[in-house]
């Protein structure tokens, strides 16, 4: 029993973080229908220049996210610009796959060049500090994590529901081409919904390196983990990638602590079997363009 409820508080605060980086991806599917196959990459590359700031100035991680979220906010930008834009809109979901998967090679070897293929991490003076409560252990990191993650996510939910931006991007998935009608600029809110989504892979990041070890190729296992999020919440719904986030980090952390460590790396595959094979749009999903 003390084994099960210690990795059901290891999954609850490991769940925010992931569902701090899976919320961006289906943002970014929910304006554009696109599936962003490099969000694995741009956490690991805002992991790398926390890493970076904290390694050659001494910035803690957690001060350095508004310095990373500025960088990737512009990075997605810069990606939805340049490769995504030009697409046809017809082609756009097929061809899209595609391209990010390129952007997602284009930055691991960018990152394989600057900082090699060693694996890094973040080691501050508090990453191994935890509290004992009630002979259950809590890290700090994590903790700490938990709450940003919470923080973070709800600024996002403030931007969507209370903003005149949030507002076009719910036009934007509701209806586009009513929006468009109404003088949303569908172009505009497509790259700042991208940069959006971009820059929750900041504050991600951040707290990934400080929670894993890392390098280069990394990304590979967080897309996969990450892809798993958001198609069991369904695809374009936030709420759902946090809820989607909480099964699949308890069920992992619980198999960990109870049967195997093994075990548990499989655990992120066979919930979302089990869920698409009872729903396969999702636990959230919906029929129409998107679900924010």
């Amino acid at each position: 029993m003390h084994a099960l409820i210690q990795g059901i508080i290891l999954g609850i605060l490991t769940a925010g973080v992931y569902a701090l980086m899976a919320s961006g991806q289906t943002l970014i599917f929910g304006i554009m229908k696109v599936v962003n196959l490099a969000q694995g990459a741009m956490v690991i590359f805002a992991a790398y220049l926390s890493y970076q700031l904290f390694a050659s100035f001494g910035l803690d991680p957690f001060l350095a996210i508004p310095i990373t979220t500025v960088v990737m906010f512009a990075l997605g930008v810069a990606v939805e610009w340049c490769f995504l834009r030009p697409l046809r809109r017809e082609d756009k979901a097929e061809l899209s796959l595609l391209v990010t998967f390129a952007v997602a090679l284009l930055l691991e070897g960018v990152m394989t060049v600057v900082w090699s293929t060693s694996v890094r991490s973040i080691n501050t003076s508090y990453a191994n500090s935890s509290w004992t409560i009630a002979g259950y252990q809590i890290t700090l990191v994590r903790l700490w994590a938990f709450l940003l993650s919470l923080v973070a996510l709800g600024v996002l939910y403030f931007i969507l529901q209370r903003t005149g931006f949030g507002r076009a991007v719910r036009a934007s998935v509701q209806n586009p081409e009513s929006a468009r009608l109404l003088g949303v600029r569908s172009e505009a809110i497509s790259a700042l919904g991208f940069g959006l989504g971009s820059a929750t892979a900041a504050a991600a990041g951040s707290v990934y390196g400080l929670l894993y070890p890392f390098n280069s190729g990394s990304h590979y296992d967080l897309i996969s983990r990450l892809l798993s999020i958001v198609l069991l919440g369904g695809l374009g719904s936030i709420g759902g990638a946090v809820i989607g986030a909480v099964i699949v980090s308890l069920s992992s952390a619980i198999v960990a602590a109870t049967i195997s460590p093994v075990w548990s790396e499989m655990t992120f595959f066979v919930v979302l079997l089990l869920v698409l094979i009872i729903r396969p749009r999702g636990l959230f999903g919906v029929a129409s363009r998107g679900a924010i």
